[in-house]
C-alpha cells in the first residue's frame, strides 16, 4: 500500500469548508464510495469493485484554526499489478498522477471555498479572561431568554472576524478588548443573516479587557466565573461544546 497526504488552509469556516468539499467531490476519474461522513469534521471514501483492480481510499479531516479551516487529506492506494510492474506503477506512475491531480484540485477548492465564505454571515465570542475567570452574560429576551453565553455576535460584510469581535464587545460591554489566541469553533444549526440553515458557525477567542469596566448594555446580568461554575449554567446551545476548550485554557492560567 502507498500513501500521501495533504495539507490546505482554507479561508471559510468549518461548515462551509466540509460543503464545498462535498459539492467539488474528489479528483478521479473512477467513482468512489462514502463509508464515512461527519458533517463538518471527516469523510472516507474508497474505490468501488469496478475499479479494475485498483484499491483507492481518500480520507479528509476539518479542522479549526483562526486563519480558517485546516483540510487534511490522506490518499492511499495500490494499482494491483503484481511485482516489478506493480512496484513502478505504484510508486512512480500513479504517484505522480496523484500528486498533480490533488494539487490542480486543492487549488480550485480553496479559492471555491473562500469565495463560498463571504456569502455566510459569521458569529464571533469572546472569552473575557480575567485572571482565573472568565465573563460570562446572561441573555435577556427571545428564545433564550435566561441562558448564558460568551458576548459576541455577527461579522458584517467586508469585516475582518478580529475587528468584529472588538466592536460586538464594545457595544454590548462598554469595553475594549484585545484578542489574543483562537479557541474554538461549533457549527449554528439555524438560519444566521438569512443564510442558508447550518452554514454558519461560532468562532471564538479568549481575550483581555484592555480599557473599560464590562456593564451589561445589551444582557440582563454578567458575571465573571471560574472554570469549576461553567458545567452549573444554563448554557445556550451554541456555546456548551466551547466549555472544555475554555476550562481547559482556565487550568493553564
Amino acid at each position: 500500500m502507498f500513501q500521501l497526504r495533504f495539507t490546505t488552509l482554507v479561508e471559510a469556516p468549518l461548515t462551509v469548508a466540509f460543503d464545498v468539499a462535498r459539492a467539488l467531490g474528489r479528483p478521479w476519474s473512477f467513482p468512489l464510495e462514502e463509508v464515512a461522513s461527519v458533517r463538518p469534521e471527516r469523510d472516507v471514501f474508497v474505490s468501488g469493485p469496478r475499479t479494475g483492480g485498483r484499491w483507492v481510499s481518500h480520507s479528509r479531516r476539518f479542522s479549526a484554526t483562526g486563519a480558517g479551516t485546516l483540510v487534511d487529506e490522506q490518499v492511499d492506494w495500490e494499482s494491483g499489478l503484481p511485482g516489478v510492474l506493480g512496484g513502478f506503477v505504484d510508486q512512480v506512475v500513479l504517484r505522480r498522477r496523484i500528486v498533480r491531480a490533488m494539487q490542480a484540485h486543492l487549488d480550485a477548492y480553496a479559492a471555491v471555498a473562500a469565495r463560498r465564505a463571504l456569502d455566510v454571515v459569521q458569529v464571533v465570542g469572546a472569552a473575557l479572561v480575567d485572571g482565573d475567570r472568565v465573563l460570562v452574560a446572561q441573555r435577556s429576551g427571545g428564545p433564550f431568554d435566561g441562558c448564558w453565553e460568551f458576548p459576541g455576535g455577527k461579522v458584517e460584510p467586508g469585516e475582518a472576524e478580529l475587528a468584529a469581535l472588538v466592536r460586538e464587545c464594545a457595544e454590548e460591554l462598554g469595553v475594549v478588548v484585545a484578542p489574543q489566541a483562537f479557541l474554538g469553533e461549533v457549527p449554528l444549526d439555524g438560519v444566521v443573516g438569512g443564510g442558508a440553515p447550518g452554514a454558519s458557525t461560532m468562532r471564538v477567542w479568549w481575550a483581555r479587557v484592555a480599557e473599560g469596566e464590562p456593564v451589561a448594555h445589551e444582557h440582563g446580568e454578567l458575571r465573571w466565573v471560574g472554570a469549576d461554575e461553567l458545567e452549573a449554567l444554563n448554557w445556550i446551545p451554541a456555546d456548551r461544546p466551547l466549555l472544555p476548550a475554555v476550562r481547559t485554557f482556565l487550568a493553564r492560567l
